[in-house]
């Protein structure tokens, strides 16, 4: 899978982050604090790794700030991003379970090396749910992004 990854810090969790995604056999695109002569602001490399997401150059990405808010909210505000700011797994599970959720947001401050792991096995292990309130919530959110309401 192709995963953009934003931090507007150079932290070990953030470089965690890259190499346990690598590790896991992904391909990964760094933005921000992560890449030389990149716009390290939270809003600036949040929405651009979110971008990729809607371009599709990214399957999927994660997004990372002190506490993970800035990022979730740059990130959301790119048209098709559902981004989910997740501190635990079944938080985590739950955002890709009845969210569809296509960007993680982390907080470097809270995440701990064991925690990531954990929110990373449950993210991807997450599968959409096919219920159909969940799916038609999900095809709002699509609605809201085009027309600004949420009809």
């Amino acid at each position: 899978m192709r995963i953009s990854v934003s931090s507007d810090m150079d932290e070990p969790v953030a470089r965690l982050l890259v190499t346990e995604l690598r590790g896991r056999g992904h391909e990964v695109r760094t933005h921000g604090a992560l890449r030389a002569d990149d716009d390290p602001q939270w809003a600036a490399c949040s929405a651009a790794a979110a971008q990729d997401v809607a371009d599709g150059t990214s399957d999927q990405a994660v997004v990372c700030c002190w506490t993970g808010t800035g990022a979730s909210i740059a990130a959301n505000k790119v048209p098709g991003v559902r981004a989910a700011l997740c501190t635990d797994a079944c938080t985590a599970d739950g955002a890709r379970r009845w969210n569809d959720a296509n960007v993680l947001a982390l907080s470097l401050r809270l995440t701990s090396e064991p925690l990531l792991k954990e929110i990373l096995d449950a993210w991807f292990a997450g599968e959409p749910s096919e219920d159909a309130d969940d799916r038609e919530n999900v095809a709002r959110i699509g609605r809201m992004d085009n027309r600004g309401a949420g009809r």
